[in-house]
């Protein structure tokens, strides 16, 4: 069963997500195989205050 895990900032809407969600397991089923009912998909959306990048967080490099 594959796992596609997704981290990215808040700020999508559900239909946002839904459409992701569809694309990411057609594209994997196009590439890999297999029937889609076997791929999730787990989406997380983190806060810029707890993502890191390049030794700043994320909230500091990019500021709304």
């Amino acid at each position: 069963m594959p796992i596609i895990r997704v981290e990215m900032f808040p700020g999508r809407t559900r239909d946002q997500k839904r459409e992701l969600v569809k694309e990411l397991t057609e594209s994997f089923v196009n590439t890999c195989g297999g029937p889609a009912a076997s791929v999730t998909v787990v989406l997380t959306d983190v806060e810029k205050e707890d993502w890191g990048s390049g030794g700043e967080l994320c909230i500091d490099k990019f500021p709304d």
